[in-house]
């Protein structure tokens, strides 16, 4: 999802002093951040949320549904710069007071080459003091590469190297913070138009044109030249949203019956085509691969057009198909799903979109009805002395 507003800071300190709220006694155990095996649930899905941090704080979000997402998303440009310290450091603090995870998405506009080892160094030591707190994080680097619409997008080989050189100085410095892959969602794939897309000619079209037939479209794998490699990734991720029934976006659409699932598992023919070339994401990734699933952003398009009955409908139609009673039975692998909680102007559709929960007082009160058992939300901790 393309971003065109910043995150508001929060007055902070220095990192260091600012991320106290489990100190205490010294007699108190170390606090530790929790592994990736302890963060993802036995049974059940953690429920996340992309706040709008500059409108709206996660203990709002939290109060509005009647519960602590179990992760939030911030979103920073990589390599850090000072006012990227500063918003991570505000995240972090609403995180930890929720008792929740971070996924830390690092967008490297400046392109995949200023992904140096000193970039990540720095990035180390910011995250270093968060996971002493025992706030649990997880990065989340260069989403939806698949796209033609990110500077990193659609330079698989760039960013494979990128993606692994993260990972490896991370894995060399931290102990729990772990790393998620997450392309976009391949129907319409290669997204032609775009201002990254890959051009005929170069090294990153041919290393697309997966089945050489000299073109890229949707009989290329679009998921495969970009997977950085079973040791650099914990969790894979698929930006997957309800854009409406068919391009040009920007209607307001009701989703059709199961479109969730066949999108994940690249069953889809429908309204909006026939995405059937596309791999299965949950078997190829989750079950051959044995990671750790996620939904990192989804949710469902509105357009304002002062319709509330509609705009329940639409995005009730969609949280049902998500939080479906038998999604933890039919994919044991799924273990995050975030809902992407932004009224914000989308390019695609040349105009504001809704895709909020918690705008309209009808739709936050149904919606906190319709979540199911198996939705897990944050837990506090007990008390802890930083390391």
């Amino acid at each position: 999802m393309l971003f065109t507003r910043a995150l508001r800071a929060v007055p902070v300190v220095a990192l260091a002093f600012a991320l106290g709220g489990c100190s205490g006694p010294t007699s108190l155990p170390p606090c530790e951040a929790l592994t990736l095996d302890e963060l993802a649930p036995g049974h059940g899905v953690l429920f996340g949320v992309n706040p709008d941090w500059a409108n709206q704080s996660l203990l709002e979000f939290g109060q509005a549904i009647g519960e602590e997402p179990a992760v939030a998303v911030s979103f920073v440009d990589f390599p850090l710069r000072e006012m990227d310290v500063k918003n991570l450091t505000a995240a972090v603090h609403q995180v930890q007071r929720a008792g929740g995870t971070l996924l830390l998405t690092l967008e490297p506009k400046g392109g995949l080459d200023t992904v140096t080892t000193e970039s990540v160094d720095d990035l180390a030591d910011v995250l270093a003091p968060v996971e002493a707190t025992g706030t649990t994080v997880v990065v989340r680097f260069g989403h939806e590469m698949n796209g033609s619409w990110y500077a990193w997008g659609q330079q698989p080989e760039a960013y494979i190297h990128a993606f692994r050189t993260v990972s490896s100085g991370l894995r060399d410095s931290l102990d729990a913070t772990s790393m998620m892959w997450a392309p976009n969602y391949a129907g319409g794939y290669p997204f032609a138009g775009g201002a990254f897309e890959a051009k005929r000619g170069t090294a990153h079209f041919a290393a697309l044109d997966t089945n050489g037939d000299g073109t890229v479209g949707m009989t290329d794998d679009p998921y495969a030249p970009y997977y950085p490699g079973d040791d650099a990734v914990d969790w894979v991720g698929m930006s997957l949203y309800h854009w409406g029934s068919a391009h040009p976006w920007g209607e307001n659409e009701l989703p059709e019956d199961g479109k969730f699932v066949a999108q994940l598992t690249g069953q889809y023919r429908g309204l909006a085509g026939d995405d059937s070339a596309v791999p299965d994401f949950y078997a190829e990734y989750g079950e051959k691969r044995q990671k750790l699933v996620a939904i990192p952003e989804t949710a469902a398009l509105v357009v304002n057009r002062g319709d509330a009955a509609g705009e329940l409908a639409i995005k009730q139609a969609w949280w049902w198909q998500i939080f479906a009673a038998d999604i933890p039975e039919r994919f044991p692998k799924l273990k995050m799903i975030n809902w992407f909680e932004w009224h914000k102007f989308e390019p695609e559709v040349r105009g504001d979109v809704d895709w909020t929960i918690t705008s309209d007082r009808t739709v936050t009160r149904a919606f906190a009805a319709d979540l199911p058992e198996w939705v897990r939300f944050a837990e506090q901790r007990a008390s802890c002395t930083p390391g």
